[in-house]
């Protein structure tokens, strides 16, 4: 059976989405178990992985939560409950720098990352 991070994993990747991160909250938030962090190059390409993520959740009967700021495109924030997943705009990831601000969150590598 395939996890709510595989699907989450998988969407962004399908659509492109660059520099994909995976954080461990586990005991570090109480906001999710797992973060996934990327970023894409033009508003139009953020909002589609956020929707790629949330239609395959949907699709493999996992509940969305929230989707937050996907008209905007800039910093879309896609609530699976057990999983988070940040999408950024390539300016805006540098700024907001997730990964400094867990960075006590161990990284988790995925079976089909190269």
């Amino acid at each position: 059976m395939t996890t709510l991070l595989e699907i989450a994993y998988k969407a962004v990747d399908d659509k492109h989405a660059q520099e994909i991160v995976v954080l461990n909250m586990e005991g570090i938030s109480l906001i999710a178990d797992q973060f996934v962090i990327c970023h894409a190059n033009s508003e139009r390409q953020v909002q589609a992985i956020a929707r790629e993520v949330a239609d395959k959740a949907s699709e493999n009967n996992f509940e969305v939560k929230r989707v937050e700021g996907l008209e905007t495109g800039r910093w879309v924030l896609v609530d699976l409950g057990d999983v988070v997943v940040h999408v950024f705009h390539k300016d805006e990831r540098g700024y907001y720098n997730l990964e400094k601000l867990w960075g006590d969150a161990p990284l988790l590598k995925m079976a089909d990352e190269q």
